[in-house]
């Protein structure tokens, strides 16, 4: 039996003004239509993060995530959607706001994912990087065929990607 080697962390953190941005990237062997399908249709969506209602036209829907057992819906706002390229949402989460933005770009049939999440407080990285990292990689799988069930976030995630963004600060 042959064991599933484990995920490096890839996101990094940088200072932009006064503030703080967290980064990550992901590519895919795929145009850059498929890939905004991916995060922005609701059965594609499901398969790697969660699921919506309401009417993303009106600026506002809730958003639940599926992979985290007891999670409450939580209100995402749209900032800006500019298909197939950017989609920037505010996701309210009790009285906190999480500024969470993607950016697509392709290039000779290759999609760069960008995902963001500017205002970060550096403290918060070693908790929220590894949740993207995570995140991230259900959305590698479920577009390349993979299962993202298999992915374990305890096992290889949290607290395996702590000191990574601890270092990061």
């Amino acid at each position: 039996m042959t064991a599933t080697p484990t995920p490096a962390p890839t996101g990094r953190l940088e200072q932009r003004g006064e503030g703080h941005v967290l980064l990550l990237t992901r590519t895919f062997r795929a145009p850059v239509e498929d890939v905004w399908a991916a995060v922005t249709e609701p059965d594609r969506l499901a398969r790697w993060i969660g699921t919506f209602t309401g009417d993303p036209a009106a600026g506002r829907v809730m958003f639940q995530m599926t992979a985290e057992e007891g999670a409450a819906p939580e209100e995402m706002e749209i900032r800006e959607c500019t298909p197939p390229h950017a989609l920037k949402v505010t996701a309210h989460v009790g009285d906190d706001h999480w500024l969470l933005d993607i950016e697509l770009t392709e290039n000779d049939g290759i999609t760069t994912l960008t995902f963001s999440q500017p205002g970060i407080d550096p403290a918060a990285a070693e908790n929220v990087g590894p949740g993207w990292e995570y995140y991230l990689d259900r959305l590698v799988a479920a577009e390349s065929g993979g299962d993202p069930s298999t992915i374990d976030f305890e096992r290889d995630y949290y607290p395996a990607m702590q000191e990574y963004y601890q270092k990061q600060i």
